[in-house]
């Protein structure tokens, strides 16, 4: 079943907040300090997302800001090599291009250091830096929590949500990271005020746990849907992802590849979500590429790009690595 038919738009998705240079170590399981060599990579969540639908064929662009620096400018070549749009990558004349460094401990150990002191250019974001046009009509509207943790990026998402057609998907990805946040409740406030213009909310368990005080995946659910969601997503880890609308539930398996680097899974997902949906695919066929997609970026160390392609996610659905998918109606 289709969930929805996206209007005609310039673009496919659009996403807006962090984006920067992620430092990657080369040697694995070893501590930050003692790392020899890193390489360097295009990181940033709603960076990321575009880039995933961008490799899968989406007319793709994203909101963002860099500093006037080096790292600004390969954050540019990088999205023109990737296929996403940059017109909209603005420059902040005081400000850094973000840098993080990651330590690599597979499975699950991925610890990141932020260098977004003392403010990331991606939150110096003014309605002026935005084609309120563009975002009215794009399929969809890619929003992170990130982006309302401080001002003036939070006011101006706030505002361009409330601009967004019903007919288009307006995605809030939950994406809480606490060093961002003065506190949980904080964060659970203008998540809060987020959530009502919001088509799809997508987030882990910790952080629906922050948006609307549910942890368990099925009461989270429920409860993002009844603050005016369409279409709840929970990414679950190694239990894999449930997904809710008001009368599907569906739950996906989970993949099993060895994981070389989970920081990326989220974003390929997010992309790969993004990408079927604009496209009116089905939820069970979404989520199922989606969660294909995440695994296959967790096998691979970068995120930007070792993002898989189509063929790539759908090779990976077809050996077999996914378990059957699981869906039946629910409430009512």
């Amino acid at each position: 079943m289709s969930l929805r038919l996206a209007t005609v738009s310039v673009f496919d998705v659009i996403t807006t907040g962090r984006v920067g240079v992620d430092l990657y170590p080369q040697q694995s399981h070893v501590a930050l300090a003692d790392v020899e060599t890193f390489a360097k990579y295009l990181g940033g969540s709603a960076t990321n997302v575009a880039v995933q639908a961008a490799r899968l064929g989406s007319r793709a662009a994203v909101v963002t800001k860099v500093g006037d620096d080096g790292f600004g400018s390969f954050v540019r070549q990088a999205l023109e090599r990737f296929g996403v749009d940059p017109r909209w990558v603005g420059t902040d004349p005081d400000l850094r291009t973000p840098i993080v460094f990651c330590e690599v401990h597979p499975p699950d150990h991925f610890p990141l250091l932020f260098y977004r002191q003392p403010k990331a250019p991606d939150i110096n974001l003014y309605p002026s830096d935005f084609d309120r046009d563009a975002v009215r009509t794009a399929a969809l509207f890619w929003i992170t929590g990130t982006g309302l943790s401080d001002e003036p990026s939070r006011s101006t998402i706030l505002d361009l949500l409330r601009e967004r057609s019903s007919a288009t998907w307006t995605v809030l990805d939950l994406d809480y990271r606490p060093m961002f946040w003065r506190s949980p409740d904080e964060a659970s406030h203008w998540l809060a005020a987020a959530l009502p213009h919001a088509t799809v909310a997508v987030g882990n368990e910790a952080e629906v746990e922050v948006a609307v005080g549910e942890r368990d995946a099925h009461s989270a659910a429920v409860a993002l849907l009844d603050r005016g969601v369409e279409l709840a997503v929970i990414k679950r880890g190694p239990e894999g992802v449930l997904a809710a609308t008001q009368s599907q539930l569906i739950e996906v398996a989970p993949i099993r590849l060895p994981v070389v680097n989970g920081l990326g899974a989220g974003d390929a997902f997010g992309g790969m979500l993004a990408h079927a949906l604009v496209r009116g695919w089905g939820l069970d066929r979404a989520l199922t590429h989606a969660n294909a997609a995440g695994a296959l970026a967790a096998s691979r160390l970068a995120c930007a790009d070792d993002f898989g392609t189509l063929e790539e996610i759908e090779s990976v659905i077809a050996d077999g690595l996914a378990d059957q998918i699981g869906g039946r109606a629910w409430r009512g």
